[in-house]
């Protein structure tokens, strides 16, 4: 065994560890491996070397793939992204090289374009299991299609769903498989556990989640303990946590504060916050590849200590053409039925993350939000007093030129119900208090509020002062709404924390998604009025309100949200 590494070690002397591994089983050279469905502890690549020498390890991670499957070439102005058929081709790759290879993900796979949408993520886990995945975690976005397409998805894959601190509340039972155990044609074993956001009540639509604990804070840093202890148990000589945590929610738990709190991870492959990274925190390994597959991440394994080798869309050109062509498939049957255009842009339509509908007012915002007023008026016969959306709602950007249903699909691509709720003033302040809590600290946050038939300022200079934290969520409340905020007007007639106002919205909102537990206790108080999905609502508004043409006036965001301080 590898006493050397079980406990928290530096990235060299993990190597040294493995080397001494080798060197005292005087290891044969690795031999190519066969593919077992029924051998769960089966290794799925090859490797070869000279007796002796260390083994050598490839593990290719991807991570928030989002249904970017196929291939689109970088411009100035974008990255582009590999097809998800390039994976198996740079597998093969390492291979050729004499490395052993494992395919693993970090979640959020099934979920994100109508590639994978129009088939709730069926599709997505068809490519992955052409690929020869070997397992991934489960991201929140698994969540996003209900439990029985989850259960479905999870059913199809010729891999495991991992995730060690996502439980049945009914039952108190592990709702996934935590972990598995791989075995090397070397001998050695690497054990892989799964860990899921806790962010995930909240960010997920709470209904699709409310049969499910979600381990936070220190039970999270217990919950990974016991992995560690559990597969060291098992003899693996290698333990990597494949999470979905991220830096983002620092209240429940990151990958960075999982590393720093819990020994005898030796490798942390990452996902959730589409972020680049490859450091090294408290003496391990830390990696994620960004998002969208516009990087491939490879952690190699061999003589030296554990190395990122993150391979960029355009630097690599391998392709299995037999997984393309599954993908090519079912890409032409999905663009077939949404290449109807609907209007057209003369302008850009910002849906960027940051800075962009995370952090700030967008002419995409504005228009999306307006739809969501007009849309839902128009269905009631009688108007509206606002619209808010939260800007992780929105996606992408829309270039200019056509607007195909497929574009707007991939802007708004959850597939809510529209809902109109009735909130008193004072809840209406407490939601948009609550939901710009991370303007002013450098972060971009999903509820940040789109609106329409609102203004409002924002005061950054004052801290945002937290109350308790909201119930089966990982946000605080404010502990003094309007400290920060204050809404000038709502549909033109003043603001009144005692009146009532009608507020259309997402139906992810009015069951308390992300920080709008406020707009939860009104729905509770008198159900939602729901009408058609949220994206029906962007098709109606440009068709049958702007006659298929976006107006001029969204050509720059209309100064409904004024952030000051700054």
């Amino acid at each position: 065994m590898l006493d050397a590494i079980h406990a928290k070690v530096t990235r060299r002397n993990f190597i040294r560890g493995l080397g001494l591994l080798s060197a005292s089983a005087a290891l044969a050279a690795c031999a190519q491996a066969t593919t077992d469905e029924n051998k769960t502890d089966g290794a799925s690549a090859s490797a070869g070397g000279a007796a002796g020498a260390t083994p050598l390890l490839a593990i290719i991670h991807t991570n928030d793939t989002h249904g970017h499957d196929v291939a689109v070439e970088g411009t100035d102005s974008a990255e582009g992204n590999f097809s998800m058929a390039a994976v198996p081709a740079l597998k093969a790759e390492w291979e050729k090289k004499g490395y052993e290879v494992l395919l693993v993900d970090a979640g959020d796979a099934t979920q994100g374009m109508p590639l994978v949408d129009t088939s709730k993520g069926t599709s997505a886990i068809a490519f992955m299991n052409a690929c020869g995945y070997d397992l991934m975690t489960v991201g929140n976005h698994e969540f996003d299609w209900g439990t029985d397409a989850l259960a479905a998805n999870e059913s199809a894959a010729k891999f495991p769903f991992l995730s060690a601190n996502v439980f049945e509340k009914e039952s108190g039972k592990l709702r996934f498989a935590a972990n598995k155990v791989v075995e090397l044609q070397s001998g050695t074993k690497v054990g892989f556990f799964g860990l899921t956001t806790p962010a995930t009540v909240t960010t997920a639509n709470p209904k699709n989640v409310e049969s499910f604990k979600f381990s936070r804070d220190e039970e999270l840093y217990d919950v990974a303990k016991a992995q560690v202890e559990e597969l060291r148990g098992k003899g693996c000589d290698l333990v990597v946590c494949v999470g979905h945590l991220g830096n983002d929610e620092v209240k429940s738990g990151t990958s960075r504060t999982v590393l720093e709190q819990v020994d005898g991870i030796d490798l942390f492959i990452d996902g959730h916050d589409h972020q680049k990274v490859e450091e090294e925190v408290a003496g391990t390994l830390l990696v994620e590849t960004g998002c969208y597959m516009h990087n491939i991440g490879v952690v190699v394994i061999d003589e030296g200590a554990p190395n990122e080798e993150l391979v960029a869309a355009g630097t690599f050109d391998g392709i299995d053409e037999s997984v393309k062509a599954i993908i090519d498939k079912e890409n032409d049957r999905v663009e077939s039925e949404l290449a109807v255009v609907l209007g057209s842009t003369s302008f850009l339509l910002n849906g960027e993350r940051e800075p962009g509908v995370r952090t700030e007012e967008t002419n995409l915002g504005d228009f999306c939000t307006d739809a969501f007023r007009w849309t839902a008026s128009t269905e009631l016969g009688k108007e509206v007093d606002a619209s808010i959306l939260g800007g992780g709602s929105i996606r992408t950007s829309v270039e200019p030129g056509d607007i195909s249903l497929a574009i707007i699909k991939t802007v708004m691509p959850f597939s809510n119900d529209l809902a109109v709720v009735e909130v008193t003033g004072a809840q209406l302040l407490e939601a948009l208090e609550a939901a710009c809590q991370a303007v002013g600290k450098g972060q971009a946050l999903g509820a940040f509020p789109q609106v329409s038939g609102i203004t409002f300022e924002l005061d950054v200079s004052i801290p945002y002062e937290e109350g308790p934290t909201y119930p089966d969520s990982t946000y605080a409340s404010p502990a003094s709404p309007g400290s920060r905020v204050t809404i000038t007007d709502v549909a033109g007639r003043g603001f009144d924390k005692g009146e009532t106002y009608s507020i259309a919205t997402a139906s992810f909102f009015c069951a308390g998604g992300d920080t709008y537990h406020a707009f939860k206790e009104a729905a509770d108080a008198k159900a939602p009025v729901t009408f058609c999905f949220d994206y029906e609502a962007i098709v109606s508004y440009l068709v049958e309100k702007c006659d298929h043409q976006v107006p001029s006036e969204y050509a720059k965001p209309q100064e409904r949200i004024i952030i000051a301080g700054a």
